[in-house]
């Protein structure tokens, strides 16, 4: 690039740079405050809660990134224009595929990171994500018992707390297990805190005792401790499988299904289209800043408003964001209109090249048909009368 396609190009970075960490930030903060109840109401750690918020980063870089890029060429073609820049280029014989050249390298960038989060990272996101979710729902300290409530299991094991301190430790607890035919064991304790242990879950008990008492008889047996451990895989229900979802699923494992597996077999149609939608939208940042330099890459006065030009051009990336979101539904049912997924970008860029490169031929086209159009009009009158 030469040094002003370098100052194009720093002008529409700066303002793309701008328009992803602001409105990215924004909505990450307004996902994390909903994602709250992790620490108030599950008793998760600070690091979990962060870590499952920062899982969603990938899935909104994505959706703001092509945004992103089509504010900044928009608010860079506009400042070139404001400043009279773009026509002292065009007046100086500077091409519009000079001046594209820049918001097309920017573009490349920006396509190059949406398909590499697209194909890579966020399904791995997504199946940590998934994976995360259902260690926090079969977390028995968290989601089963309830502060100040007897709750009784299915496996014969009755728990009871009185509050809950802080850092999620539980006061005041007491735990009846009956599992053993003949056998109970009542456990007291002061203190008690859910740890971690090479990926084993336990509660430490601290300051209590244990009551064991054989069935039928009056012998009884009182043991007290400083601390004592209890495995709580025996107080959580069994897991299930987790079956994951085609967007939970890698590239290639969308590239090369399983086809034995029930669920493929019932949601095939959704595999095909998740597997197309990646690999199609790293199209969409090109097309879109097409899509804005079609409408005001040509130099206006700053008395030639460019209102319309700004209005058409969301009206543009809103059609093709909506026919992109057919051409995938109709993909889930039917394997022909896969193509359809690719050819909504394409056409896109195919339209708004026609518009840049061939933008007279384009408008003296459109003004004749539309004269032919009116043309009409008398004729058919005369034709009646």
């Amino acid at each position: 690039m030469n040094q002003i396609e370098r100052y194009i190009f720093r002008i529409a970075l700066g303002a793309f740079l701008a328009c992803l960490i602001g409105l990215t930030g924004t909505i990450w903060v307004t996902q994390a405050l909903r994602e709250l109840d992790l620490i108030t109401a599950k008793g998760q750690t600070l690091l979990i809660f962060l870590f499952v918020t920062g899982l969603s980063l990938p899935t909104l870089l994505v959706v703001i990134a092509p945004m992103a890029l089509f504010i900044a060429v928009i608010y860079a073609l506009n400042k070139l224009n404001g400043d009279s820049e773009l026509i002292v280029m065009s007046a100086a014989g500077m091409r519009p595929r000079a001046i594209l050249r820049p918001f097309l390298t920017l573009a490349t960038m920006v396509s190059f990171l949406v398909g590499f989060l697209t194909i890579v990272v966020m399904p791995a996101s997504f199946q940590e994500l998934r994976d995360v979710i259902t260690r926090v729902r079969g977390d028995f300290i968290a989601n089963v018992v309830k502060e100040g409530q007897f709750t009784e299991l299915d496996n014969g094991i009755s728990f009871h707390f009185r509050e809950r301190g802080q850092n999620g430790t539980l006061l005041g607890l007491f735990i009846r297990d009956g599992r053993e035919a003949g056998k109970s064991k009542v456990y007291l304790a002061d203190r008690g805190n859910a740890i971690e242990v090479e990926g084993q879950s336990y509660l430490a008990l601290e300051k209590g005792s244990v009551l064991q008492q054989q069935k039928d008889s009056r012998d009884s047996s009182i043991l007290t401790f400083e601390r004592y451990t209890i495995d709580l895989a025996a107080f959580a229900p069994p897991d299930s499988d987790v079956i994951y979802k085609p967007r939970e699923r890698s590239t290639t494992q969308l590239l090369f299904p399983d086809k034995t597996e029930g669920y493929f077999k019932l949601q095939k149609g959704r595999f095909r289209a998740e597997l197309h939608d990646r690999l199609s939208s790293w199209l969409y940042p090109i097309a879109l800043a097409f899509i804005a330099f079609a409408a005001l890459g040509d130099p206006r006065t700053t008395r030639q408003g460019r209102g319309v030009a700004v209005a058409g051009a969301v009206v543009a990336v809103v059609a093709l964001r909506i026919a992109g979101f057919a051409a995938t539904s109709a993909a889930a049912r039917s394997a022909g209109a896969a193509l359809a997924i690719y050819a909504v970008p394409l056409a896109a860029i195919g339209l708004s090249s026609l518009i840049i490169f061939h933008g007279p031929a384009v408008r003296s086209l459109t003004a004749r048909l539309a004269a032919a159009l009116r043309g009409l009009g008398p004729s058919r009158r005369l034709a009646r009368g």
